[in-house]
């Protein structure tokens, strides 16, 4: 069966699913998007997707393009016409087509929303996280507004293409006083070698990322403390666990960074712990 992709009002199979030349996300990376895991046809993390999409399109001034219920039938539909019984959806809103001109155009120019959405081998990132994998470090070269979730990844891709040429799976991006800030596509957690579980705040225009903020919640519900502030590569490279979050990762354990085994190089018994956790809470929650 063919994919199918719904653009801008319409369900159009995939290989003709097209939009203007002259749309702002494609001129000027002048957009937002947001991804939902799938678990069993259900959109996992619902609430916090759909709270960040509006946040990060208040932020840019793009319309929000159709009510809440509106544009919930439409993922779901995606979802249910491309026949994903676990995978993701995505979903992107660009400020829409207009003359190329840097300032935004004339008012009342209608926002451009695109939803795709794929099947994904849950199987095959389970048994990722069963061994971990690999982290690299790269320089933090993103612009200054990183809590919006902007379709602008180009620093993002750079980086991640570096983990893949290098055989690591994810990069943390590092700041310029050598503290790290998250992952190309992931936030960052380590068990620091007091025992300590540590993420960076997200006050410090960093993504809040919805896996990271269920976690945090499961987190709080089983009494953990978590220590909101920077940890340095060398805090990573010496902690008892490293491991990153997001929604197609979940909760994957890193076992190594920059080549430095971390702990004994196996996934630690908190990430494990936390992945199952937060799987099982995901796919109860799921809508």
């Amino acid at each position: 069966m063919s994919r199918v992709a719904y653009v801008n009002g319409t369900y159009q199979p995939l290989s003709e699913a097209v939009i203007h030349v002259e749309d702002r996300g494609f001129q000027f990376a002048d957009g937002v998007y947001e991804v939902w895991s799938v678990f069993d046809g259900k959109l996992a993390d619902f609430e916090g997707h759909m709270t960040r999409l509006v946040r990060s399109l208040t932020e840019l001034r793009i319309a929000i393009p159709m009510t809440r219920g509106s544009l919930t039938q439409v993922l779901r539909e995606t979802v249910r016409r491309n026949r994903v019984r676990d995978g993701i959806v995505y979903l992107q809103v660009t400020r829409g087509t207009a003359r190329r001109d840097h300032p935004f155009p004339a008012e009342g120019t209608p926002p451009s929303v695109i939803v795709t959405s794929k099947s994904v081998s849950f199987a095959k990132a389970q048994a990722q996280a069963a061994k971990g994998v690999a982290v690299i470090t790269q320089p933090d070269i993103r612009w200054g507004r990183c809590d919006i979730k902007t379709v602008g990844l180009l620093p993002n891709v750079l980086a991640k293409q570096a983990a893949r040429d290098r055989g690591a799976y994810e990069a943390w991006m590092v700041d310029e006083m050598g503290l790290v800030t998250e992952g190309s596509s992931t936030n960052a957690w380590i068990v620091d070698k007091n025992g300590k579980l540590r993420t960076r705040d997200t006050q410090a225009n960093i993504l809040k990322g919805c896996t990271r903020t269920t976690l945090m919640a499961l987190i709080a519900e089983h009494g953990l403390e978590v220590d909101e502030r920077p940890f340095s590569v060398d805090d990573a490279k010496e902690a008892k666990e490293a491991f990153f979050t997001a929604a197609g990762a979940f909760v994957m354990p890193a076992i190594s960074i920059d080549g430095v085994k971390i702990g004994d190089g196996k996934p630690g018994p908190i990430a494990t712990r936390l992945r199952t956790e937060y799987l099982e809470k995901a796919k109860r929650d799921a809508v």
